[in-house]
């Protein structure tokens, strides 16, 4: 028999589960009614672009290359904000936990695919708080040493890490960045141990060859490109399958030493995870609009790169893609990301 007292203690359950089901649904029906209203209003204020490394790098040449265009297409300001440090995790985690609304962007390097599997715990979760906008350019990287190596070529730098194993020093623009992983694989395809020397940025990076404090780099050809031309330091190869048309007289490691060698770089965009797709699809049709500028072209092309313009889907299936190469390469290779810190 049901008791009077069980009744209300009853319909004070329901009623707190009703209160309990339309807060959630109101909630969920506000923050849906505001990222509507954002997409509509996009953009409404600045732009803010992380960059998660030093001035001079590849991604940040990119970026204020674009920069002027987006302003002139958008009517705001772009805020080019560089936070350099482990790997783009400082610069990424920033993007991943702000507003869904397509004010504050991300551009990363192909490195992004392999932070996952450097570090035990990052801020974020990959690829999930991030959504993919576009592939701006990609890029071989290019190994370069500095004038005093006694080596012209990349047997010769080999067969010289092999004469003195352990001894010669090369920097990165990061533990686990496209460059850090070029030589790894380097390395390992040529049976030789070189030391490591993380720093925050290609540009950082590219500066400590220059002044000799390192011997050798694999950086983006915007980074190192000009260096190159002015004698201050010496390019070996390149590490697409083939020669790059930047550089012409460069030969490729799998054409100079070690048949079947690739790694390719790309540089892209990415926006918080949450962002509503007709942002991300207004950004993406703004941003190829400019690419396809022969002015942004040309640009583009004079700093090294190949303009690219992958859709969102098409971007993250590249993504997919290499979140499973790199997780094997890391392991066998042993990776860690606190070699940086």
């Amino acid at each position: 028999m049901i008791t009077s007292r069980t009744l209300r203690t009853l319909r004070g359950h329901y009623v707190a589960s009703l209160f309990a089901l339309t807060h959630r649904v109101t909630v969920t029906v506000f923050l849906a009614m505001t990222l509507n209203a954002s997409a509509a209003e996009f953009p409404s204020r600045p732009i803010r672009i992380v960059v998660p490394s030093t001035p001079a790098g590849g991604l940040d040449v990119l970026v204020r290359i674009l920069a002027p265009k987006l302003t002139e297409k958008w009517g705001q300001p772009i805020i080019i904000d560089n936070r350099p440090g482990a790997g783009g995790v400082i610069g990424s985690e920033i993007v991943a936990k702000s507003t869904p609304d397509g004010h504050t962007l991300l551009v990363v390097a192909a490195g992004y695919a392999a932070n996952p599997f450097l570090y035990k715990k990052l801020p974020y979760e990959t690829p999930k708080d991030f959504a993919p906008v576009t592939i701006i350019g990609d890029a071989p990287n290019v190994l370069v040493v500095h004038p005093s190596l006694p080596v012209n070529s990349v047997k010769e730098l080999m067969a010289l890490a092999k004469q003195k194993p352990g001894e010669l020093t090369y920097a990165s623009s990061g533990v686990g960045t496209s460059g850090h992983l070029a030589m790894e694989l380097l390395e390992r395809s040529a049976g030789v141990k070189m030391i490591h020397v993380p720093y925050k940025g290609a540009g950082a990076a590219t500066a400590a060859v220059v002044a000799g404090q390192t011997q050798m780099l694999f950086s983006a050809t915007a980074a190192v490109q000009p260096q190159v031309k002015s004698g201050r330091l010496k390019a070996l190869a390149v590490s697409s399958a083939k020669r790059w048309s930047s550089l012409p007289d460069v030969p490729s490691v799998a054409e100079a030493a070690i048949p079947g060698y690739e790694v390719d770089g790309w540089y892209a965009m990415l926006a918080p995870g949450k962002t509503p797709k007709t942002i991300i699809n207004r950004i993406y049709t703004d941003l190829v609009d400019i690419l396809k500028t022969r002015e942004v072209t040309a640009r583009i092309e004079a700093a090294g790169f190949r303009v690219n313009g992958l859709t969102p889907e098409a971007f993250a299936k590249v993504i997919d893609h290499d979140l499973k190469k790199w997780s094997v390469v890391i392991k066998e290779a042993g990776i860690r990301a606190s070699d940086s810190e």
